[in-house]
């Protein structure tokens, strides 16, 4: 039933690949912050659960 109705729409081949760049694009941004962050703030952050 799935497979009728999502071979019936037209274009919807772009959105798996959409969905991957994104997925790419974040995960890319996101270890480009994480290696340019201050090391200071990240410490602080990793501390905060186990302060009073």
């Amino acid at each position: 039933m799935f497979n009728e109705i999502l071979t019936s729409i037209e274009g919807i081949e772009i959105y798996p690949v959409f969905s991957l760049i994104i997925f790419f694009v974040f995960f890319i941004c996101l270890a480009v912050w994480v290696l340019k962050a201050d090391k200071k703030y990240l410490e602080k952050m990793s501390e905060l659960p186990f302060e009073k």
